[in-house]
């Protein structure tokens, strides 16, 4: 096998990850070693108290693991000094503690909910002798850290399809120097907004007992509501509170729906949802001796008739209770759902909102900042994927059609509930391989532009000269020319299983190109298939020439896809019925691109202030698994 191009031996530096001034370790940090401990642990079943708990590790084996982990992160591109040659850049990080240490970094994961005591998902400490499980978040955190990095999670698809995931995450920018979270009206809004969803999430009685998998997206649909009524002291009616929800129910869901981190940073967002007037409390009925543990957060407040404050307190006791106001129903734009008949979702609301006033910045530190940047920062209301899709219907109608369905192609493509509708419409009309060799295509150029692998380090033998880190990337070069050619085998050889009807002298080019590769790696004719053998005897470089061959293929393939297959894919009766729930389901153009490539500048290296913000990412794998239950329940539907 010919391996990638041999890299120089590069410096190597050390430092202690920084932590912010409530001991924890940044954010980022977190969720990255995070992500790269479940990818070097083997997920199995582990008993306790008589219990089998599957996709499961042990307090030892994550302590193991911790006490020496290794990632490296190996990135192709081309050579500066010779651009048709490939050279290979690998970085590799170390994490390095004790068993302490590592105990210590799991609570840090506990309390940012990214996993749960499998024995009792309730406790929030983690246990010496534990067994713990993802949890939603933490495979939603898993999930993109994968897709982000190239690596193989063959190990690790039974666990994302045994479990619920988050489907849409809320992430809450933070600032570069303590990574405290940004403050502002319109972040505290979409928050808010995201916390109580489209409508009053009142829990409906069934007699039929729900699954884990529908309690979660229950869950997901916003707060949990209830009515109070109480008679009030030297009063002789009694007094019903709606909207109702306990203080512990607000920040556990706060926690396990955005990227909040512990019940002290939910605390101060509840209290911020205090300060802008958006809750009250009604009662705190804990007893004399109970401790209470009170948040209070300051900024600056605009004055007259505006329900912001310039103080709010937020009361973390088991017997808190506390209720939307008027002012938080505003805002949330409940009455304005109903008038627009906007049914719920199992992934209801977005962060795409506006604010009707103009913002107030206020921090738990500071009690005023700049308000040009709460202005700067306002998050205004995006339009969602099928008003998109109507315009540029109406506006193809107008001008031009091709054009027209070419960027409805990419909306598609881009949300993963309106990419699997359109796969089942082209399956039924015998054309599916179109879309199969476009998403393979895109998938494979992922992993080959980024390769990563995450190891617990072992001792290297005498006289093995490769690192497991070394190991992992050879392996992975030759999954990569596995892929390389199964695409081949799958969708271009003559007479292959999806067969592509792609342009002829495109093909005679490509079948060119592995003739004359073949020829002179191997000595032996191209017979039209490439054997394995033949396979791995191809370098980083060929293989970057056989995906600009493909990337030619996809861009005729997407074509084909725009005029023929989209303009009767939105005429379709499903697609129709989809669009009376997409406000919901469907990502806006700045979630996608935050889904794909994250803020364009890392916080403080842009040269302008932090002003502070909240998108959305969407879990594909958990909403082509909604999709996939919508489709089943409508045709349950349909049968009876």
């Amino acid at each position: 096998m010919s391996a990638p191009a041999p890299q120089e031996p590069q410096a190597t530096s050390s430092h202690m990850m920084k932590t912010t001034k409530r001991g924890r370790p940044y954010l980022k940090d977190t969720l990255d070693l995070f992500a790269t401990l479940i990818v070097s642990l083997q997920l199995t079943p582990h008993k306790q108290f008589f219990r089998t708990f599957t996709h499961s590790f042990s307090t030892d084996e994550a302590a193991q693991n911790l006490a020496s982990l290794k990632f490296s992160q190996s990135n192709r591109g081309p050579d500066p000094r010779e651009p048709s040659r490939v050279v290979t850049t690998t970085t590799t990080t170390t994490f390095s503690m004790t068993r302490e240490m590592a105990k210590a970094m799991c609570q840090h994961f506990m309390d940012a909910r990214l996993i749960e005591n499998a024995t009792d998902p309730s406790s929030n400490l983690f246990k010496d002798r534990g067994v713990y499980q993802l949890t939603p978040k933490g495979l939603h955190v898993l999930e993109r850290f994968i897709s982000k990095n190239g690596i193989n999670s063959d190990h690790l698809q039974p666990v994302f399809a045994s479990q619920p995931i988050c489907i849409k995450l809320l992430h809450l920018e933070r600032r570069s120097v303590d990574d405290e979270i940004i403050v502002t009206q319109s972040v505290i809004t979409a928050l808010f907004r995201r916390f109580v969803g489209r409508q009053a999430n009142y829990q409906v009685q069934s007699d039929k007992p729900l699954d884990p998998f529908e309690k979660y997206n229950e869950r997901s649909k916003g707060i949990a509501l209830h009515d109070i009524t109480e008679r009030p002291q030297l009063a002789k009616a009694q007094q019903v509170h709606k909207h109702c929800f306990a203080a512990v129910a607000a920040l556990e869901w706060l926690c396990d729906f955005t990227s909040v981190v512990g019940r002290e940073e939910a605390a101060e967002m509840a209290a911020q949802f205090v300060r802008f007037g958006l809750i009250t409390l009604v009662s705190d009925k804990r007893k004399n001796n109970d401790s209470a543990i009170i948040f209070t957060v300051r900024g600056s407040a605009p004055g007259g008739n505006s329900p912001v404050s310039q103080q709010g307190e937020f009361r973390c006791t088991a017997k808190a209770i506390y209720k939307i106001t008027d002012e938080g129903r505003r805002v949330a734009h409940w009455d304005a759902s109903r008038l627009a008949g906007v049914t719920d979702s199992p992934n209801a609301s977005s962060a795409a909102l506006t604010s009707d006033r103009p913002s107030v910045d206020g921090s738990v530190e500071s009690s005023s900042e700049n308000k040009k940047s709460g202005a700067d920062a306002k998050i205004h209301r995006r339009i969602s994927m099928a008003e998109k899709l109507n315009m540029t219907y109406e506006a193809g109608e107008k001008k031009n059609s091709k054009e027209s369905n070419t960027d409805r192609l990419r909306y598609i493509l881009e949300d993963p509930g309106l990419r699997s509708l359109f796969r089942e419409f082209l399956r039924s009309n015998f054309c599916e391989e179109n879309l199969a060799f476009w998403i393979d295509v895109q998938d494979f150029k992922k992993k080959f532009g980024v390769t990563s692998s995450a190891m617990a380090v072992t001792p290297v033998r005498q006289g093995n000269r490769n690192t497991p880190g070394q190991a992992a990337m050879e392996k992975h070069h030759e999954s990569l020319i596995n892929t390389a050619f199964v695409i081949y085998n799958t969708y271009l050889a003559p007479s292959s299983q999806c067969e592509l009807n792609i342009d002829h002298g495109l093909r005679n080019e490509l079948v060119k190109y592995l003739e004359d590769a073949v020829t002179s790696l191997t000595g032996k004719a191209f017979q039209g298939r490439v054997e394995p053998e033949q396979a791995t005897a191809f370098n980083a470089t060929q293989l970057q020439t056989m995906i600009r061959l493909y990337e030619r293929i996809q861009t005729h393939v997407f074509r084909l896809m725009a005029t023929d297959s989209v303009p009767k894919f939105i005429k379709t009766p499903k697609f129709l019925a989809m669009r009376n729930w997409s406000e919901d389901f469907d990502p806006s153009d700045a979630d996608i691109q935050l889904l794909t490539s994250g803020p364009t500048s890392p916080p403080g290296l842009s040269g302008s202030e932090e002003v502070g913000g909240a998108y959305i990412t969407i879990s594909q794998q958990a909403s082509e698994r909604e999709h996939r239950q919508q489709a089943q329940q409508a045709l349950q539907t349909q049968q009876s």
